[in-house]
């Protein structure tokens, strides 16, 4: 058997948080069966960073390319989940070190205080990030993914070096994922964003899985 745990944020209008300045979530019904139209059919808007999404090296680096050339690869396979509940404050390099990530782990998903701030709808500008010391650090391990439970991998007060140290490495960014039910260690991640030619980002669908039984953390399992 297979153990699944869907890491998406669910897209609710009113319960996802959206970071200062996006795009306010609409899922609006447009046309509808019980007023004659042959199909119910639905709009979304939304910024392309909003709930669980992947960055395209433009989303920073201008002049680079969009989602479209974000290697499949980098985000289909083994990842390691790093136990950072106990960091008080953003992650440096210093903290990094004490997280004892494998060396030969190549995508990192980091699971910190940030988790329990998907009870609350509204944006937290105080959550855990990873500041430039720790980004290079990881740059140097030539990682293929880094990704974190909140909606930015960089501090909110100065986004701008932590994306740009990852980008200009060809380090995949996903970010936005709920790792409530999620066990430290090694899992296989499984994560898709929307092939959107030229976007700086794209929402996407992610999901973690292992050997396991049913029932676990609140997953699924399927043979």
């Amino acid at each position: 058997m297979t153990y699944y745990v869907d890491v998406t944020v669910p897209l609710v209008p009113g319960r996802v948080p959206l970071y200062p300045g996006d795009t306010e979530l609409e899922v609006r019904r447009e046309q509808h069966r019980a007023r004659g139209a042959p199909a119910n059919v639905s709009s979304l808007t939304c910024s392309l960073h909003c709930g669980t999404h992947v960055d395209a090296p433009v989303h920073f680096l201008d002049g680079s390319p969009g989602i479209e050339a974000v290697p499949v690869e980098t985000l289909l396979g083994p990842a390691w989940v790093a136990d950072a509940g106990g960091v008080h404050g953003h992650i440096d390099a210093a903290a990094l070190d004490r997280l004892e990530i494998p060396d030969e782990a190549d995508r990192v998903l980091f699971r910190t205080s940030n988790s329990a701030l998907w009870d609350a709808p509204a944006f937290v500008e105080d959550f855990v990030a990873l500041m430039p010391d720790a980004a290079e650090a990881l740059a140097r391990r030539r990682l293929l993914l880094v990704g974190i439970d909140y909606l930015s991998i960089a501090p909110y007060q100065d986004p701008g070096p932590t994306h740009e140290t990852f980008l200009r490495a060809g380090v995949t960014v996903l970010e936005t994922l709920d790792l409530r039910g999620v066990e430290p260690g090694w899992w296989t991640l499984t994560c898709l964003p929307l092939r959107i030619p030229g976007a700086d980002g794209a929402p996407a669908r992610a999901l973690l899985s292992r050997p396991g039984s049913p029932g676990r953390n609140g997953g699924t399992a399927r043979a």
